[in-house]
């Protein structure tokens, strides 16, 4: 105790981050380290497999309905001119007028190359390390598979296409080429659906965080036992994926031992704080909850289903709104690399501020069997689709199914106290799932329509206001209205801060005795402060009591009485807040 007190942080960090891998698997980006570094490697979380099928899907999404209904086109028109007022912006007829016609440059640009996203090469190169390791960094049928189709043809010249794809370069594959991108993760929850089975779901991710140790951390196989796992997972993960998930680190990708810890939790620790409201603002989720002194307090969690995403298709909206946008097809739903190109926009333009926000940008054109062409245009009314956080109905998120009745329908999740589970001696290692079976045959079940929660429509302001206030103590309200945290990519954006200070202040209730607050800087990137605070909760996690070991959850599972339970990683702050603030 009296050592940690005085040791050096970077010390610290170098002594016991060496050996600890961090995970964050958001909702479409993982991130991922060791524990000593500094940043984490950020990547798409999606994987591009081989496929014979005919017809080809180019995508493998369980979407049930990507077109904007009458009703949501209406409300997405109401909340425009709410925001073009609240912005002054110039209405749509005016705006036509005054901006005239669209100056596109063709697609035989000389500055096409530094502007267009290129494709990616979806050849295997011989001299790729991870290619050196051969067939048997895959495992189960795919890997049997997966080897017979690498050893044919040893003397043959010609290319062969890579098996599978991962991170950003998946998203840049050509839609003419045989490959079927997937998504492991959507909306805060495991993709999945009768058309994209749990057992293929954890493959894929099997395959993305293996590919990532090897080719991002380089940590091989044979190396994996001398290695900790860090778990950091969203609010809405259920106590059954988190089991997967445990199953995927310990028996799978062969780590020693692992431990589950919750974002918002992380968050405070990477921020060097102990109480206060984070909120989560990623690619799909946005999610909000309270930490007093260290410790998560459940029911104020709310759980919102908009990102940063859907304010990029905002933007590719409000441009066809203003008839600003390219003739060009850009479709965000089924084509990936239109997506990435919006979200490079929204990020290096998007901002939330009065007036005419206006820039000359060069969009990309993507079409099949055309070589990729450049745009240039004036894009308007960039402070619109960020002001979506705001008012949700502007954004209208794509809709996609929930989970099989079983999954959907349990209540128990991390940060529920019922973590013990006897093991059931006619189940083999690795299916170990407590008393509710085994999992992978979940996929025989129906699947259910569901309407989305009431909070799902609320906006930003609202759900803070709403999440704290649920606390019920006034002393502790004034220091969490004081104490905001904003997190995640889209909390880089320009403006957000005083626009959610100004927001929240006008939403909270005229009767309660509060009229501060306050979101605190953040001392790291917003988009790793997460993964920083996993990397600080490993280290500092000394008795290691909360950690699970291999062993134990392969052979032995946890027992009734056993005294360990996951739960226990959320109570460090008798251990650890002393020294984060020291």
């Amino acid at each position: 105790m009296d050592y940690l007190k005085t040791v050096v942080p970077s010390q610290l960090f170098a002594e016991r981050g060496s050996n600890v891998v961090v995970i964050n698997p958001g909702s479409a980006n993982i991130r991922i380290g060791l524990a000593q570094q500094d940043a984490p490697v950020s990547v798409p979380h999606c994987i591009a497999r081989r496929t014979s099928q005919v017809p080809k899907k180019n995508v493998q999404d369980q979407l049930l309905n990507s077109q904007v209904t009458t009703a949501q086109h209406m409300e997405r028109e109401r909340a425009y001119d709410i925001i073009a007022s609240l912005l002054k912006i110039r209405t749509l007829n005016i705006w036509i007028k005054y901006m005239g016609r669209v100056d596109v440059l063709p697609p035989q640009s000389n500055n096409k190359k530094e502007t267009v996203i290129p494709w990616t090469n979806v050849f295997e190169k011989r001299t790729s390390s991870y290619l050196e390791e051969g067939s048997s960094l895959r495992s189960g049928e795919t890997s049997i598979q997966n080897e017979g189709t690498v050893k044919d043809e040893p003397s043959s010249t010609e290319p062969k296409y890579r098996e599978y794809i991962c991170g950003e370069e998946a998203l840049r594959i050509s839609p003419t080429e045989p490959y079927c991108l997937r998504r492991p993760i959507r909306r805060g929850h495991l993709n999945i659906s009768l058309h994209y089975p749990m057992q293929q779901v954890i493959e894929d991710m099997h395959a993305i965080w293996d590919w990532n140790l090897i080719e991002k951390l380089h940590i091989p196989h044979n190396e994996r036992h001398m290695y900790s796992a860090s778990l950091l997972l969203i609010c809405t993960f259920t106590l059954r994926k988190i089991k997967e998930l445990l199953s995927l680190v310990l028996r799978d990708l062969c780590f020693s031992i692992a431990v589950v810890h919750q974002e918002g939790l992380a968050a405070v620790f990477g921020n060097g704080l102990s109480t206060a409201c984070v909120v989560n603002i990623g690619a799909q989720v946005t999610s909000v909850i309270c930490i007093e002194d260290g410790v998560t307090l459940p029911t104020t969690q709310i759980t919102l289903r908009y990102g940063g995403e859907d304010i990029s298709r905002c933007l590719l909206w409000t441009q066809r709104h203003h008839q600003t946008w390219p003739p060009i097809r850009t479709d965000s739903m089924t084509k990936p690399i239109d997506l990435l190109m919006l979200n490079r926009l929204k990020e290096s333009h998007c901002q939330i501020r009065e007036g005419e926000i206006e820039a000359v940008a060069v969009v990309q054109s993507y079409e099949e069997g055309v070589p990729p062409g450049s745009h240039k245009t004036r894009l308007t009314a960039l402070n619109v689709p960020p002001m979506g956080l705001f008012y949700p109905m502007l954004l209208v998120p794509d809709v996609y199914p929930p989970p099989p009745r079983t999954w959907f329908s349990d209540n128990e999740d991390m940060l529920e106290d019922t973590w013990e589970f006897p093991r059931r001696p006619d189940i083999s290692d690795g299916y170990y799932s407590g008393s509710s079976g085994i999992f992978p045959m979940w996929e025989n079940y129906p699947v259910f329509q569901s309407k989305p929660k009431k909070q799902d429509n609320i906006g930003l302001a609202d759900a803070i206001t709403k999440s704290i206030l649920s606390t019920g103590r006034i002393d502790l309200q004034r220091k969490l209205f004081c104490s905001m945290q904003l997190i995640g990519g889209v909390a880089l954006t320009e403006g957000l801060i005083s626009a959610v200070e100004e927001r929240v202040l006008h939403a909270i209730p005229s009767h309660e005795a509060i009229d501060t607050v306050e979101v605190l800087q953040s001392r790291t990137n917003p988009a790793f402060v997460t993964w920083k605070g996993g990397a600080i909760l490993a280290i500092l996690d000394f008795t290691r009591d909360a950690w699970i070991h291999r062993e134990d959850w392969i052979r032995n599972g946890i027992h009734v009485g056993s005294g360990r339970k996951y739960k226990d990683s959320y109570f460090l702050q008798a251990q650890s807040m002393c020294y984060i603030n020291s």
